[in-house]
């Protein structure tokens, strides 16, 4: 009698936190060549042969999983059953990629070009553009991304208008529009694209195909000369949040992209990442304060926590559907956990190895 009240008890347990996890957690594993998965905040197993995984990114589209790896591979998964599918080489070295419905374009290092599969990682078309390509993303019918060798943006328009098999030809191509453009984003009809080596970063309306370059001032009207990646630069309804790397601060502007005023931090940040709310941001650093992750209240615009850990911190993920926090510290193999309603560690997820991209599938929804 015993043993069946334990089963039956074991049994519920099992069926309440199935039925409740509805969030799944892919880490990168990165000197593994493997995702780690996460589900209720334990280990739950490894995808392994991912290929190179030092700078692995994963996207979802409905119920697909897609990674890209450093050594230019296109790997598609089902992140249910937690198996590779298919895999596409596009290149030596790619960057970035996105997923639309009909489509997978890839951004190139070396071959040098864009290249764009089929949703089963048939090729459809490449476009070769003598340049790495960085910043890729989509627009109705267009893509769009930065030419880093050519100091460029370049359009492409889908002939077939968003048709089952795309045609990509060049629509539009802006130059000198600042020195080594290395990543962008993309907030409704505006490509926002940072350089390397300009006081400026660039936006152009994908409505009205203009151009315009935006100065980053410090307090003492002293230009960055650095930016950090632009996907985690964030936009609020309010507020545009750009980590500057060339100083101690988040600077901040309207969505229209006018001056509003500096946060001094803690270290030099490096990604901004807004909770799905809008009512917190989290910043990381570089160098010296690696460990270390501050917290900003979106309507003060003031720091009102901050965590340390014992190693360096590569990356974080706002839960969706829970007042979670995940963040990746690679020294020390674990996925750490902040409670964000009442902003402490609530949990260590260890048995991760190397960890750095957090990626969230909601598709059992």
């Amino acid at each position: 009698m015993k043993n069946k009240l334990l089963l039956s008890a074991l049994l519920a347990f099992f069926l309440y936190t199935n039925t409740n996890a509805t969030e799944k957690i892919f880490v990168v594993e990165r000197e593994s060549s493997s995702l780690a998965v996460i589900e209720n905040d334990l280990p739950r197993s490894h995808i392994e042969n991912m290929r190179d995984m030092n700078h692995g990114v994963v996207k979802f589209y409905e119920k697909d999983g897609y990674a890209i790896s450093r050594d230019g591979y296109v790997v598609k998964f089902d992140p249910e059953n937690e198996k590779i599918l298919k895999e596409y080489k596009t290149s030596k070295s790619a960057i970035g990629f996105v997923i639309n419905e009909h489509y997978v374009a890839v951004a190139n290092y070396d071959n040098k070009s864009v290249d764009i599969l089929d949703r089963d990682l048939h090729p459809i078309k490449s476009i070769v553009t003598g340049s790495k390509n960085v910043g890729i993303k989509i627009y109705k019918n267009y893509l769009v991304f930065s030419q880093m060798d050519n100091d460029k943006i370049t359009v492409l328009r889908d002939k077939n208008e968003g048709k089952k098999v795309p045609d990509f030809e060049i629509y539009k191509e802006f130059e000198d529009v600042g020195v080594m453009p290395f990543d962008a984003m993309i907030k409704e009809n505006n490509f926002i694209t940072g350089f390397f080596k300009s006081e400026h970063f660039g936006v152009l309306d994908l409505d009205t195909m203009k151009y315009s370059k935006i100065k980053i001032m410090l307090d003492d009207r002293q230009s960055v000369l650095k930016v950090p990646h632009f996907g985690f630069w964030s936009i609020s309804g309010a507020h545009v949040f750009i980590p500057a790397v060339g100083d101690n601060k988040v600077l901040v502007y309207t969505p229209d992209f006018k001056f509003v005023k500096n946060i001094e931090t803690e270290g030099l940040p490096v990604f901004t990442s807004l909770s799905p709310d809008e009512k917190y941001m989290a910043v990381t650093f570089s160098g010296a304060k690696f460990p270390v992750i501050e917290i900003i209240d979106t309507k003060t615009l003031e720091i009102i926590k901050r965590f340390e850990f014992d190693g360096k911190v590569l990356h974080v993920r706002w839960s969706n559907e829970k007042s979670k926090l995940y963040v990746s510290v690679n020294d020390t193999n674990k996925i750490a956990v902040i409670d964000t309603k009442e902003w402490y560690v609530s949990k260590e997820i260890f048995q991760v190895q190397k960890p750095s991209g957090i990626f969230i599938y909601e598709g059992m929804k």
